[in-house]
């Protein structure tokens, strides 16, 4: 059992309410998932730069990181910290080189996304408190989706939580679990995806990055999902203009979305939606099984 939040903003005057309305929406969800929790926001494009989120358990390695890798590439960088957790920009044309070298040099550090908008965060422990350690309320942005744990199917680490990135400006987030997801592991690694953990989740947002880089849109991978995904589920899916929801045939797992001309929401329960401005004449429903609902700008 794990709780899953999102708001995505139609409203962009409602961008800057987006942490701390996401924060409260993730606060509804402890009960439904204690063990460890996390986020991404969608912020504002900057403009030709790419953002690579970064993990370290002391926060002490990350010091000189941006001197250090702008001489390496020729180019600047710039960082910002936040607990165990650090965001470089750079120019977008680095973002590969940038990579190669963290994984050659820094292998102590952990990729936890990257993209021209996204931010993750995640980490061990009680939802809110993680949500107070990197700051959530005060993070501006025009969409964005949470996730509370509990672990059923690997361990409780910063790493097998969610959400999960395995590609640029996308993650996803789950509540469910994948009974085929060991043969999907290895049928992905052999078209080239990397994997950090043995968390099924992690293998369905491989699944969806590789169907995408393979030419179809998210919503097209999602149905396509619906034949080759076996177990029950609810997704989240952040893109870098949008979310998707996909509930399997069975949809045994909860799920409700709200809808004004302002914005849209998603709960595993409706009281995650109920401090949402304008919620009482939101349209409210629960979305359908093997149907995939997408919005996006």
């Amino acid at each position: 059992m794990c709780g899953i939040v999102g708001l995505f903003m139609k409203d962009k005057a409602l961008e800057p309410q987006l942490g701390e309305l996401l924060a409260e929406m993730l606060s509804t969800m402890c009960d439904r998932g204690p063990d460890s929790a996390g986020f991404a926001v969608y912020g504002a494009d900057e403009s030709g730069l790419c953002k690579v989120t970064l993990q370290s358990p002391d926060p002490s390695a990350f010091a000189g990181l941006d001197v250090a890798l702008g001489e390496t590439l020729g180019g600047k960088v710039g960082m910002t910290v936040r607990d165990t957790h650090a965001v470089l920009r750079l120019d977008a044309a680095l973002a590969g080189a940038a990579r190669k070298v963290l994984r050659e040099r820094y292998p102590h550090l952990r990729v936890m996304g990257v993209g021209e908008r996204i931010e993750i965060y995640k980490e061990v422990g009680y939802p809110t408190s993680v949500a107070d350690r990197f700051g959530l309320a005060g993070m501006q942005g025009s969409h964005g989706i949470g996730h509370t744990r509990m672990a059923t199917e690997s361990a409780v680490t910063t790493m097998g939580a969610h959400p999960f990135s395995t590609g640029s400006d996308q993650c996803l987030v789950h509540n469910g679990s994948l009974s085929n997801h060991n043969n999907l592991r290895r049928e992905l690694k052999r078209e080239g995806m990397t994997f950090e953990t043995e968390n099924d989740s992690e293998v369905a947002a491989a699944y969806l990055t590789a169907q995408m880089a393979g030419g179809l849109s998210l919503g097209d991978a999602l149905q396509k999902s619906l034949g080759d995904l076996d177990g029950f589920y609810t997704f989240v899916v952040g893109t870098r203009d949008g979310f998707g929801v996909l509930r399997d045939p069975i949809a045994c797992k909860p799920a409700v979305l709200a809808e004004t001309d302002r914005y849209v929401a998603f709960g595993s329960e409706y009281r995650a939606l109920v401090g949402l401005p304008g919620i009482d004449d939101a349209k409210v429903w629960e979305p359908e099984p093997a149907t995939v609902y997408f919005w996006g700008r």
